[in-house]
């Protein structure tokens, strides 16, 4: 080595300038052949410069290989090493010009120094485990990822579920409608029903194989209720049963006061019901076509099932049932005719004018299928419904409440009911051979005969023997009444007073 630069024990090869003397200028040292043969041999080229804070000239570059490790060291334009196997590295000299055409020294991560101060040899094998934690932490990087969409994208799809349900974030509140009115002005649906339907009941009855279901209304605080006599019918035979069930809810169980099959009315009773609500009646005289009315039933068995109308024309002669064959059961009725919906159940119900009172009882509706006339109307209602005016339906009530049984007023005459001439014709004989026209009854004692065509009562004209006895039945026994008659092609006026029958 050369004198002028003296070699620290603890550090061999490292170069120091001595005390008091101008150190010379060091260049870095050019890459050895040993470091090269590393770089190949490992492929991985590691090199360090000197530590922060070693002096300037000392050691410029470390080079690591595979058990040695080379150093080398520039001061005065020499160079001086040794190789751990033995073998001095080879040097070249540095100069000033060299200096400035070299590369400035490549940038490498330090290495530990080892207590024997020389530089420890850093193993290839090292960068694999920092190379698989590398892949491994962009494995749980990317499942991470995967993880975070799949709950964002649930996440996203039950708010826009949500979104979609709700209408947004913010409540939906559509514009609210003004405090009702107080209450409906009288006269109309609304006040007329709400009114009426705290004294309108259902009837459920069932009897003889039958069962039947129809609508009546109270009479009375006793509680008598007025209903039809074909609603009724089936509960006459034994074991029959009649069940009422009240707009508030409440049944009870009913008997039968009276019935009459000519009216087709009938009267049942509650007992042990309190805080029963009459129905007022109306005056069914008064009633004039195109008035305004509401019917109240239980069609099909819906209870208190309101519908509205008009009264579309009054005595209207209907006949409906007969399906006894001898005509006992044959209801006559001067009836008003309606076009408010009337359906099977209806029957029985009120027929309400506009102050709430009854003007007439619900009785029949002529539907598409009857071929006959007016019946039960089992296919619905076609605007054609009939009604037992009330003021009949007063009369034989009362009388049935005070003796089961309602009396009807009679001419006392047999009709040939096969006449199909313009009137009503006094038949030949009676049924069982007797005289047509009854022995010192109404007829004869007005001058009848046998033969004799009505053509007018009271002026209004008679197109047949069925619209004769409506018109009749429309009157109370007593009355006193106006015949035209035709005997041998001559018209005649006869005063008649009509009798009394329990028969129907």
């Amino acid at each position: 080595m050369d004198e002028g630069i003296p070699t620290s024990p603890e550090t061999p090869g490292d170069a120091v300038p001595a005390t008091g003397e101008r150190a010379k200028e060091v260049t870095p040292a050019a890459p050895s052949e040993a470091a090269v043969d590393t770089d190949r041999d490992f492929g991985l080229g590691h090199r360090e410069l000197a530590r922060p804070g070693a002096t300037p000239g000392a050691r410029s570059v470390r080079e690591v290989s595979e058990g040695s490790a080379g150093f080398t060291g520039s001061a005065g334009g020499e160079r001086g090493g040794c190789g751990g196997d033995g073998e001095p590295a080879r040097a070249a000299a540095a100069s000033p010009e060299a200096a400035q055409q070299s590369p400035p020294p490549p940038l490498l991560l330090p290495l530990d120094e080892p207590r024997d101060g020389r530089a420890s040899l850093q193993q290839a094998d090292a960068v694999a485990p920092w190379e698989r934690r590398r892949t491994r932490s962009r494995r749980t990087f990317v499942a991470g990822a995967l993880l975070l969409a799949v709950v964002s994208g649930a996440v996203g799809g039950l708010i826009g579920a949500y979104l979609e349900r709700t209408g947004g974030l913010e409540s939906v509140q559509l514009p609210q409608p003004g405090p009702p009115p107080p209450g409906r002005p009288p006269g109309s649906v609304a006040a007329i029903a709400a009114r009426a339907l705290p004294s309108v009941v259902t009837l459920r009855v069932t009897g003889a194989g039958e069962q039947a279901t129809g609508t009546g209304f109270v009479l009375d605080a006793r509680g008598h209720i007025l209903t039809n006599n074909h609603v009724v019918a089936p509960a006459v035979s034994a074991g029959g049963r009649i069940t009422v069930t009240f707009s508030g809810g409440t049944a009870a169980r009913a008997t039968v006061v009276g019935r009459d099959t000519g009216y087709d009315l009938a009267v049942v009773q509650v007992h042990g019901v309190r805080g029963l609500t009459p129905l007022p009646l109306g005056d069914s005289d008064a009633v004039r076509v195109g008035d305004p009315v509401v019917a109240i039933g239980a069609p099909f068995d819906l209870p208190g099932t309101v519908t509205a109308g008009i009264i579309s024309a009054k005595e209207r002669p209907i006949t409906s049932g007969g399906g006894s064959g001898d005509g006992s059961d044959v209801s006559y009725v001067d009836a008003l005719q309606t076009d408010a919906p009337i359906n099977p159940a209806n029957s029985g119900g009120p027929l309400l004018d506009v102050h709430a009172r009854a003007v007439g009882v619900n009785s029949a509706i002529r539907s598409a299928d009857d071929q006959d006339g007016p019946g039960d109307g089992r296919a619905g209602s076609t605007g054609l419904g009939f009604a037992i005016p009330i003021n009949q339906a007063k009369r034989v009530a009362e009388e049935l409440i005070a003796t089961g049984k309602a009396t009807h007023p009679v001419i006392g005459i047999t009709l040939d009911m096969d006449y199909t001439g313009d009137g009503a014709r006094i038949d030949a004989e009676a049924a069982d051979g007797g005289p047509a026209v009854t022995a010192d009854g109404p007829g004869a004692r007005a001058g009848l005969a046998a033969g004799d065509v009505i053509t007018a009562l009271d002026g209004q004209p008679v197109h047949s023997g069925e619209e004769l006895i409506v018109r009749t039945r429309s009157h109370r026994p007593g009355d006193r009444l106006s015949l035209t008659v035709e005997r041998a092609g001559a018209e005649k006026r006869l005063t008649l007073v009509l009798g009394s029958s329990d028969r129907n």
